[in-house]
This record gives C-alpha cells, structure tokens and sequence, in this order.
C-alpha cells in the first residue's frame, strides 16, 4: 500500500512489520479498491496507522482534515482520540462519503466525525473563527497547498501539529522539469516551493518523512 515506492521489497515489507489492519481497515481498502484508479487517493495502512499513533500520543481532541476522500484518514485520527475528540473533514464533494459514513459507522467513530462540503479555503477561514485545532491534515488538491497551507496556521493552537501529505509527489519534487508533462511540472514546482517555504518558516519545528508519498510535519512553536 506505500504509494511511494523506491524499492517494491522493502516497501512490502515495512507494511509487513506493522500492525496488521484490522477488518474495518481491511475493508475499506478493499471497497476503495473498486472505485478504480483513483484508489491511488487512499492513505496507505502505514501511514493510517502513523496518524492513529499521533493521535494517540499528542492527546489530540481536535482534528481539521482536508480532504476526505472514502474516509481511512478521518477514521484513522478519530480512533486514536478520546471519546469526546472531534475530527472536522472537508472536500468539494459527496461522491465518497457513503463510503466513508459506513466505515466510519463499522469502526464505531462516526459520532466523532463531522464532515464539512465545500472549498477547502473557505471552510479552513470559517473554522478559523472558532476552532483552534490540535492536528491539521491536508491530503487534497496538490496545486493549492499554498492556500491550505496557509489557511492552516490560523487554526492550531500553540504546539498545534501541521500534516502535509504527497509531499514528495512520487520524487519529482527532487527535480520538477523532469516531472513529465506541463501541469505535472507545475504541481512538482508548487510542491517543493511549500516544502522550502515551510522548513524555513520560523514559527515550526519541521520534519520530512519518507512514510507514503512522504509527509511534511511542522509543529507550531510559538507562544500564543
């Protein structure tokens, strides 16, 4: 399930050495799979079962996601959060949250689960208003993660986590001319500019994991 492969083997086998998937998990890969070849959108298991554990660990009560897709990130946080934890997930639209309702339902979060249509941009500056968020996910639309990125940073609190997902792009951040056609060079170069910007930005401690199609985590240090 590692979107990013460098090496088939290894990849297989880190997926080999975690924790296998439980059925619900099991399931939904399965149900995503017949949607085609979009299934590539799916959070690997790997990195599911990443985002459960810094849920867990961070003692996260509140989630903003962007992107929701057919629901194994939104179900991954909400699992790892306490019984009053909520995750806020957005998309542009309902195709897949049947989907996602029963998998959620089956997994026993959907009451923690609260999902939000519309853009990205406009649903990040309304919660803005209101919610300060403990981890903020974004897995969407690669070409506006300058404007998921920044509409971000209002919402975590202090010591508030920021998730970039696909942030390697299958290694063509490496050297964007050699992405392939235009638009795929143009999303490669928007990519590895928000990569650069935000390893630089002096109000997060950053790091880049190679998990998946690599995520950027920036942890939000400033006093508030």
């Amino acid at each position: 399930m590692s979107t990013f492969r460098v090496d088939d083997k290894v990849s297989d086998y880190i997926v080999r050495s975690c924790t296998p998937p439980d059925e619900v998990v099991a399931g939904l890969v399965r149900r995503t799979a017949e949607v085609g070849e979009l299934y590539e959108m799916m959070t690997p298991v790997e990195e599911a079962a990443l985002l459960t554990l810094i849920a867990r660990i961070t003692g996260a009560t509140t989630v903003v996601e962007v992107g929701t897709f057919t629901g194994l990130s939104a179900l991954s946080f909400a699992r790892g959060m306490p019984a009053d934890g909520r995750v806020i997930t957005c998309d542009v639209t309902q195709e897949w949250l049947e989907i996602a309702r029963e998998y959620w339902q089956r997994a026993g979060v959907e009451d923690k689960i609260e999902f939000r249509l519309g853009p990205a941009r406009k649903t990040l500056a309304t919660l803005a208003e209101t919610v300060r968020a403990d981890i903020v996910f974004v897995d969407a639309d690669k070409a506006s993660y300058p404007h998921y990125y920044a509409g971000a940073v209002p919402l975590l609190r202090s010591g508030g986590l920021l998730i970039l997902d696909n942030v390697l792009l299958k290694g063509t951040v490496v050297d964007p001319s050699n992405a392939g056609g235009e638009l795929q060079q143009y999303v490669a170069e928007i990519m590895d500019s928000v990569n650069e910007q935000l390893a630089a930005d002096d109000r997060f401690d950053t790091v880049m994991l190679s998990i998946g199609d690599g995520e950027h985590h920036a942890q939000e240090m400033r006093p508030r």
